[in-house]
C-alpha cells in the first residue's frame, strides 16, 4: 500500500527483455536507506517486489501482466521513474490510498500554466474515467492528485511547483503517456452495489416466491 507521495525520483540502469516480461535495474539513493529483498517499492505508480540489491540500486521483475497494463513496456535505460516506498504502519497518509495496481495508461493531451500552478489534461479510456470524480483522487504515475474536472475522454489536474519539481511531471509533454491509478474505494462501492443488485434480482424469481410460501 502507498500514499502517492513520491520520495525520488530514480534511474533505470538496465533492462532484460523476455518474450512477454522481464526486469530492470533501477539506481537510487534515499529509498535505499532500509530496503529489503521482498519489499514493495511503486515506480511510476506500480507496485514491483525487490529481487536484489546492488551498489545504489534495486532490481525487480516485471510480468506480463504488468506491461499489459501499464506503460512498462515503453521503459528505457536512463528513464527517469517516480519511486516511492510501500507505507509504513505508523505512517502518514499524505496523499490517499494507493494501491500500485495500474487501471490503465492516459495520455497527456494538453499542458497550460496557470500562474504558480500547472494544468495538466490527461486522456483514459472510459473504463478508467467511470472511476474518477471531480475533487476525487487519482495516482498518475503513482503521484497522489487531486482531480479538478472530468470530461467525456479526459480529465484534469492542476499541480503545485513542490509536486512539479519533486517529481517526473516536470518532464512531461504533450503526447507522453502516463500510469493511472483511480481511487480503489469507488471500485469496491461497485462491486458491493452490483453484488447487492444481483441478490434483488434472483430474489424476485417463481423459485424464490415459491420458496418463500408466496405462491
Amino acid at each position: 500500500m502507498f500514499t502517492g507521495i513520491i520520495e525520488e525520483i530514480g534511474v533505470i540502469r538496465q533492462i532484460k527483455r523476455g518474450v512477454v516480461s522481464g526486469s530492470m535495474a533501477i539506481g537510487a539513493e534515499t529509498i535505499l536507506t532500509d530496503v529489503r529483498v521482498g519489499d514493495s517499492i511503486a515506480v511510476n505508480g506500480i507496485c514491483l517486489t525487490v529481487t536484489g540489491l546492488g551498489d545504489g540500486c534495486f532490481t525487480v521483475d516485471v510480468m506480463h501482466e504488468t506491461i499489459r497494463r501499464s506503460g512498462a513496456g515503453g521503459f528505457t535505460a536512463g528513464d527517469r521513474v517516480n519511486l516511492e516506498r510501500a507505507l509504513a504502519a505508523n505512517g502518514r497518509l499524505g496523499g490517499h490510498i494507493v494501491s500500485g495496481h495500474i487501471d490503465g495508461v492516459g495520455r497527456v493531451k494538453q499542458i497550460q500554466q496557470d500562474e504558480n500552478a500547472v494544468w495538466y489534461e490527461i486522456t483514459a479510456d472510459a473504463g478508467v474515467l467511470r472511476y474518477i470524480v471531480e475533487k476525487g483522487s487519482v495516482a498518475v504515475d503513482g503521484i497522489s492528485l487531486t482531480v479538478a474536472d472530468v470530461g467525456k475522454s479526459s480529465f484534469r489536474v492542476s499541480v503545485i511547483p513542490h509536486t512539479r519539481n519533486q517529481t517526473t511531471l516536470s518532464e512531461k509533454k504533450k503526447g507522453d503517456t502516463v500510469n493511472l491509478e483511480t481511487d480503489c474505494i469507488g471500485k469496491y462501492v461497485e462491486k458491493l452495489l452490483q453484488k447487492r443488485s444481483d441478490r434483488q434480482e434472483e430474489g424476485m424469481t417463481t423459485a424464490f416466491l415459491l420458496e418463500h410460501g408466496f405462491l
